[in-house]
């Protein structure tokens, strides 16, 4: 395109492809090559596709333009669960495991049942509890006159005190009025379920029937992993840099990323490490991140530059020097060298050699360097 400024060629650079001949046209399944020649004293090399063609290849053409890119930051991490949306689930009281209901790896519903436990403790509240309950009923029945303000006051109150303590042990505030139903009594034998505070994936269980145990442990941990956290820690170098709600993507292979954001930065420094953590809240709907795994975080940071680049699937190496494939007069892409500048994230910044406007290849670039190299070999011959 007129006004562009093309980086000279090295002269080792020339690709053996400038010839003073035209090339025979290929054959079989692929576009054929054609020279078009300039000031009669040298060809330039160009690769002519029908659109058929182009698909049948993975070719992908995109418009070269501006873009305004932050630049990355990268840093080692780890996933780990989301704190704020994690139980854990413990008795309150010593007890014994008569059934679990849930196990590793299932999927959970909030409110649902986890493990029966048996309890002394329990079955005795329960008891004061029917007790105190049909004592309440009795009065309340005769009335406040009849029985007197003190007595109708301490029945109310004693029934009250009851139920709040098998909700304290444990029971579920249904489970209790359940246990208050006319011929229900005989219920009161210390039996009672844990619920599942949350809706989630059970990470942990540790125990098994019949074994006692004591008030505090924890029985299940649940979490919704939904949304994680991916831990890291920032150097003194870019403390300065990050910013809560700064864009930022996770991978543990490489290759996958998912996206997410600054949702946290500490603000003491690890003692040992001398860093300062940053959380990054990442969606995981597909369950692909588990807690415990090592990744890669990438944040963005600073203001956007307008700078002209290109995806870097657009870029390859020939002769070792950058090169992008350039569509000219609808069918012809032409190899032209560019000068690369930084490399932000999944862009390279284009300092000279295209400009915006220009339409390049941005897929399918092995297959014409392929074929490009192919008809190099072919005319060295």
């Amino acid at each position: 395109m007129t006004g562009t400024r093309q980086p000279k060629f090295p002269e080792n650079f020339k690709m053996k492809i400038i010839t003073s001949a035209v090339m025979s046209l290929l054959v079989c399944f692929g576009p054929s090559f054609v020279f078009a020649q300039e000031d009669h004293a040298e060809e330039e090399a160009s690769l002519v596709f029908t659109s058929e063609e182009l698909a049948a290849a993975g070719i992908t053409v995109a418009t070269v333009s501006v873009e305004s890119l932050r630049e990355t930051l990268r840093i080692p991490a780890e996933v780990q669960t989301n704190a704020y949306q994690t139980a854990r689930v413990t008795p309150r009281i010593q007890a014994q495991v008569v059934n679990r209901h849930a196990q590793l790896g299932d999927h959970i519903e909030r409110g649902q049942s986890l493990v029966t436990l048996s309890s002394v403790v329990m079955a005795e509240a329960q008891g004061e509890l029917i007790v105190a309950d049909r004592e309440w009923q009795r009065v309340s029945s005769l009335g406040r006159k009849a029985v007197g303000e003190s007595r109708y006051i301490e029945a109310e109150v004693a029934r009250q005190q009851a139920f709040a303590k098998v909700i304290a042990y444990g029971m579920q505030d249904e489970q209790a009025l359940d246990l208050l139903q006319p011929g229900n009594a005989t219920k009161a034998v210390g039996n009672f379920d844990l619920l599942s505070p949350i809706a989630g994936t059970v990470l942990m269980d540790r125990f098994v029937t019949g074994e006692l145990i004591e008030p505090g442990r924890v029985l299940f941990e649940i979490s919704d992993e939904s949304v994680l956290w991916v831990e890291g820690g920032l150097t003194s170098n870019n403390l300065a840099n990050v910013e809560i709600g700064d864009p930022a993507r996770v991978s543990v292979n490489g290759s996958d990323w998912f996206d997410g954001h600054v949702v946290q930065l500490d603000h003491q420094l690890n003692e040992t490490t001398r860093t300062q953590a940053v959380r990054i809240a990442v969606d995981n709907l597909s369950d692909s991140l588990h807690p415990g795994q090592f990744a890669e975080a990438e944040i963005t940071i600073g203001p956007g530059t307008p700078q002209i680049a290109v995806p870097n699937s657009a870029l390859t190496l020939v002769k070792g020097f950058p090169v992008v494939f350039k569509l000219e007069d609808g069918d012809e892409f032409h190899p032209d060298l560019v000068e690369i500048g930084q490399v932000i994230g999944d862009w390279t910044v284009i300092n000279e050699g295209i400009e915006a406007g220009d339409e390049i290849a941005v897929e399918g670039i092995f297959h014409l360097k392929s074929l490009l190299l192919k008809s190099s070999i072919g005319d060295a011959h």
